[in-house]
């Protein structure tokens, strides 16, 4: 199983800077060369060559501590009023030259 490098796959978001940085995790499925691996993609990415150099691969890792289970944090505070958590972004626009979002919000109508 291995991370495929999101590098130079286009993706949905508006930003790349909030995009994923690797995907998956995809088993290999062909070894071809020392220096490519033939990967299995979903069947909805079949524009996707399954072709990869190894420099866009990242071997995948299971968690060190068996059993783990990490609890959510706490609500932030700020300036007195607490933060709220966003649900989904709904949608994005430009606006003036800054990038404007509607968020639906988790546990608030």
């Amino acid at each position: 199983m291995v991370w495929l490098s999101s590098k130079d796959i286009k993706l949905t978001r508006t930003t790349k800077k909030l995009s994923e940085r690797w995907l998956g995790h995809f088993p290999i499925f062909k070894k071809v060369s020392t220096h490519d691996d033939h990967l299995q993609l979903p069947s909805t990415w079949k524009s996707i060559h399954p072709f990869f150099h190894i420099f866009l691969v990242e071997p995948f890792k299971t968690s060190e501590i068996p059993n783990r289970h990490q609890e959510p944090p706490p609500p932030i505070i700020i300036e007195e009023e607490e933060e709220r958590e966003v649900s989904q972004i709904l949608d994005s626009k430009i606006k003036r030259g800054k990038l404007w979002y509607l968020m639906e919000w988790k546990d608030f109508s």
